[in-house]
């Protein structure tokens, strides 16, 4: 192998180095804010937590996710962790550039940061209370944890929680929490990650397919507020909010509905544009037909106005084709001037 050949190779294998954690992180950052929308969520609903279903699961709490067309809740839940001694950081809105933003959560060593919002079941809005990992197994804190079911959960101590976020407010930014990222918070942020499991994308997805928790359909109070398990939306352990964290208006559907159209001009711009523009030219076209008739401008649509207007009109003129009898008429001269010959 000849000198530039080895130099080709090595540039090529520290571009390599070089460009796929710079993808990865690109990557996490566009699932960590992957949609913008113009309206605040609902207040986080207020609910109790299910018992811990057995040693080593871990607490996710719920969340407003954002569908087609609507909020909609996706039921706090108990996961295992993807790996022992790691924590879940929750995922946040957050409000900036007048519009909010989700940043997803993850699996990580160290809690990160996740928008000053009070979560609830140890997640005051910084950090983890709910329980810590001890050589790989994990301890759950009964002072905010449900550990009364019939499961024996052994390793569990008691320690009281203060927290001073007591709103129910669900996002970060103006309007929200004004909490910001401390430095061990952003040092977590830099750390390994590991996204979340297929359990819970799952787990989101069956939220996402249930028309009652969107928020427009519950009123900021969704009928699943928690679950025992991931996907289990009925049964033994299913939580029901007991009500809305703050009163749902109307007024935020109405709001609702002018979102859509951001969030399908961002993915379908040149579909949403296409009808805008053929919309325009059956307008150009109804404005024809009125001068000619203006009974049918004014019945209904345009698509009715097209075979009303323009088949009936034009039909009519052609019933006058008398025009073509005179040409028959001009042949007869001929045929007399033949007989005076």
């Amino acid at each position: 192998m000849s000198t530039t050949t080895r130099t080709l190779a090595f540039v090529f294998l520290v571009l390599i180095a070089v460009v796929i954690p710079a993808a990865s992180h690109a990557q996490g950052i566009s699932i960590g804010i992957g949609i913008s929308i113009h309206t605040a969520p609902p207040a986080l609903p207020i609910y109790v937590q299910p018992a811990v279903p057995g040693p080593g699961y871990m607490w996710t709490p719920g969340y407003w996710a954002y569908g087609e067309d609507d909020y909609f809740w996706v039921p706090g839940t108990w996961v295992l962790a993807p790996t022992p001694g790691y924590l879940w950081t929750p995922g946040y809105w957050g409000f900036a550039g007048g519009a909010y933003g989700w940043h997803g959560g993850y699996w990580g060593e160290h809690m990160g940061f996740y928008g000053g919002v009070n979560y609830g079941f140890g997640y005051g809005g910084v950090g983890f209370e709910g329980g810590a990992w001890n050589h790989g197994v994990f301890a759950y804190n009964r002072a905010v944890t449900n550990v009364s079911g019939s499961v024996v959960i052994n390793n569990t101590y008691n320690k009281t929680v203060v927290v001073n976020n007591t709103t129910t407010t669900s996002f970060n930014g103006a309007g929200g929490t004004t909490a910001q990222p401390t430095a061990s918070e952003q040092a977590a942020a830099n750390e390994k990650h590991i996204q979340p499991t297929s359990e819970q994308t799952q787990h989101e997805k069956a939220s996402l397919a249930n028309p009652q928790q969107k928020a427009s359909v519950n009123g900021g109070k969704p009928a699943v507020a928690a679950t025992p398990k991931p996907g289990q939306f009925t049964g033994k352990g299913v939580v029901t909010a007991s009500k809305a964290g703050a009163p749902y208006h109307a007024a935020n559907v109405a709001a609702k509905t002018d979102r859509p159209a951001t969030a399908t001009t961002k993915s379908n711009t040149v579909n949403t544009n296409k009808p805008a523009t053929s919309t325009n030219k059956p307008a150009t076209s109804t404005n024809k037909p009125p001068t000619s008739t203006n009974k049918p401008a004014t019945s209904t649509s345009t698509t009715s106005n097209k075979p009303a207007v323009q088949n009936k009109s034009t039909a009519k003129p052609q019933a006058s084709k008398p025009a073509p009898p005179p040409k028959k008429t001009t042949p007869k001269p001929e045929n007399h001037s033949k007989d005076q010959k």
